[in-house]
């Protein structure tokens, strides 16, 4: 069987298995079919699919740049594969945001609804503008072959180089706001990989990348349709890619030391190795076969080179993308095969359209032939370029058909499919605050928490009146219950009243008349008031009262309830900084960035809330 069959029905087969995987994600929601949590919410689909994905198509500006631009004529014979090779990766970049994205259905909302301060705006924006641009500029190759499309052709043709500028302009910015996304997070980001000039390095490593993938898409192509190599023209790009990556390793190593992170490096600890890991890969290793002129001449050096770096960088990419990411202790994030089916299938999807592309229209100089075609019977043959287009008509699509059914079958048949919402947090018991005039509130066990001074609160209030504005409801036959022993779970909220339980012969055996009157529907609205059998339920003179039957998170309960308090004090008082977060969290390093989701919980959005940066973080 020829190389370029076997490749097609090996990726044939991955695209199968990945459609079933994605029938999965889109029924049944992202909990279905991985295993990224609130702890661990972002991994292959981002580190890979978008990270590294977009890294990969940096050839395109690159090459266009280098033609266009420098009037490098000798590599044009590159320019249309560089491009269609980096239109294909954006692509597959957009496809792959859909599977992360919870409601991917609203991708378009940035179009209309703008945040120019964030990041992701302008990532987004880089990317639908840079695919539009592609897509002009690879228009006149499929166009050739139409000759009712001349007149457009010959527009866009005469507006290359306005386009190839705009592309370079676009492919830079986004390559380098990839790295913006992570300076806003210094603590969610191991100090090896982040760095305030994170989107120098991110462009300096996409450039290195870009010269790597054209010369490894080259060799590839070379190899399964038996081209002459390009070697000699290829050994330029090898040499610039050397350098490249040269500096890359020179800049990341003195901005360690600039921000007195080298001891770092000499630390054993699984990701000080997962960095020189990285290094070697993308940079050492490269940089020491390309500085060889022998083996920069070769086409097995030029391929292992190249094949190093592209692996390296995309696991760079990875790992800033959430390996290198700090967790809680006891959370873990190791992809689930859907995942990595879906990633697979995405890159497989993108292969396969480049093989038909460069099969049906003039992307080479010469289009390929397969050298075999004199041993096959009956060979299909493109009459303009005499292009092997695979086995004959039927026969080929009976057996990508086949392995495609087969495969996703066989998806179908390993998917467990679980409810969305039985996914995606996990159940976190809140620990008890130990008891004393002070109290250490730590719910979610992560090692912060707020050292409330329970007997001056006390005092300050009133005294023992005064405990009904936070202790606002009791368990049943008990006073001044626990505020965790109703909000149990720190991020999700519980059921409080136990329905099953009233109702149960085995526990409280309440008939359903007792609780709802007859021809009313019977739900919690009509339901009459907890505290009709349970005198002590609701303290005289608290402050809330029962208005449902589950009891909110623990942090939404506290930060309600605290905020809102220390909001009115600040204003009866002209203290304006005790609305501050670091006014409780004395320690807590990461609490500006959760500022603006306690303010929400809180229903405090809007007000003059002073939130300034906390001094553990200047």
């Amino acid at each position: 069987m020829n190389r370029v069959r076997k490749l097609k029905l090996a990726l044939w087969t991955l695209v199968g298995l990945a459609a079933s995987v994605a029938t999965a994600r889109f029924l049944f929601g992202l909990g279905a079919t991985t295993n990224l949590t609130d702890a661990n919410p972002w991994g292959v689909w981002v580190g890979f699919d978008v990270m590294g994905g977009v890294a990969l198509a940096a050839g395109g500006f690159i090459v266009t740049a280098t033609v266009y631009i420098f009037k490098l004529e000798r590599f044009h014979s590159i320019v249309r594969p560089a491009v269609l090779t980096a239109f294909l990766g954006y692509l597959a970049v957009a496809i792959g945001l859909l599977f992360d994205l919870g409601l991917p259905w609203n991708i378009w909302h940035m179009i209309v609804y703008w945040n120019p301060r964030s990041p992701l705006f302008e990532v987004g924006w880089c990317v639908m503008l840079y695919l539009t641009v592609l897509a002009l500029e690879f228009f006149p190759v499929p166009a050739e072959e139409f000759p009712r499309l001349a007149g457009i052709r010959a527009t866009v043709v005469k507006a290359r180089i306005p386009l190839v500028i705009v592309g370079i302009g676009l492919s830079t910015l986004h390559q380098s706001s990839l790295g913006s996304l992570f300076l806003i997070m210094p603590y969610r980001l191991h100090p090896l990989w982040y760095s305030p000039i994170l989107p120098v390095m991110f462009l300096i490593s996409a450039l290195g990348l870009g010269l790597s993938m054209v010369i490894f898409e080259s060799h590839l192509t070379a190899y399964l349709y038996r081209r002459k190599p390009e070697t000699d023209l290829l050994a330029s790009f090898g040499s610039a890619c050397r350098w490249v990556l040269t500096v890359y390793v020179i800049v990341r190593i003195a901005d360690l030391f600039v921000r007195r992170q080298a001891a770092l490096l000499l630390i054993g600890d699984w990701r000080t190795g997962l960095f020189w890991f990285e290094i070697m890969v993308m940079a050492f290793i490269p940089i020491a076969l390309f500085s060889f002129s022998r083996v920069r001449h070769s086409r097995a050096g030029q391929w292992t080179a190249a094949t190093f770096a592209v692996c390296g960088i995309v696991l760079n990419r990875i790992d800033v993308g959430g390996v290198a990411h700090p967790r809680p202790d006891g959370a873990f994030y190791l992809p689930s095969w859907t995942e990595i089916a879906i990633s697979v299938g995405v890159v497989s999807t993108a292969v396969l359209v480049f093989l038909f592309v460069i099969e049906h229209f003039k992307v080479w100089e010469e289009r390929p032939a397969d050298p075999n075609a004199d041993s096959l019977k009956l060979p299909e043959l493109d009459p303009v370029g005499a292009t092997w287009l695979g086995v004959p008509g039927i026969a080929a699509r009976t057996t990508y058909s086949l392995a495609f059914i087969l495969a996703a079958a066989v998806g179908f048949g390993f998917l467990k499919v679980e409810p969305a919402e039985s996914r995606g947090i996990d159940a976190t018991p809140v620990q008890r605050a130990r008891g004393g005039d002070v109290l250490w509130i730590d719910g979610n066990l992560d090692g912060f928490g707020v050292a409330f001074k329970h007997v001056e609160h006390e005092k300050r209030e009133g005294g023992k009146e005064s405990c009904v504005k936070c202790h606002h409801m009791n368990l049943p036959r008990d006073e001044g219950s626990a505020c965790a022993r109703c909000h149990r779970d720190m991020y999700l909220p519980v059921d409080a009243f136990r329905h099953d339980w009233h109702a149960s012969p085995s526990g409280a055996r309440a008939a359903c008349y007792q609780c709802h009157a007859k021809g009313q529907a019977r739900t919690a609205e009509n339901a009459v008031r907890c505290d009709k059998c349970h005198k002590n339920l609701v303290p005289a003179g608290a402050s809330i009262t029962v208005k449902r039957y589950q009891a909110v998170a623990y942090t939404e309960a506290m930060h309600r309830l605290c905020i809102g308090c220390h909001v009115k004090k600040a204003q009866e008082k002209s203290k304006p900084e005790m609305t501050r977060c670091d006014w409780c969290h004395k320690d807590r390093r990461e609490v500006i960035d959760s500022r603006e989701l306690v303010l929400r919980r809180a229903g405090l959005t809007g007000q003059n809330v002073v939130l300034p940066i906390p001094e553990a973080r200047k």
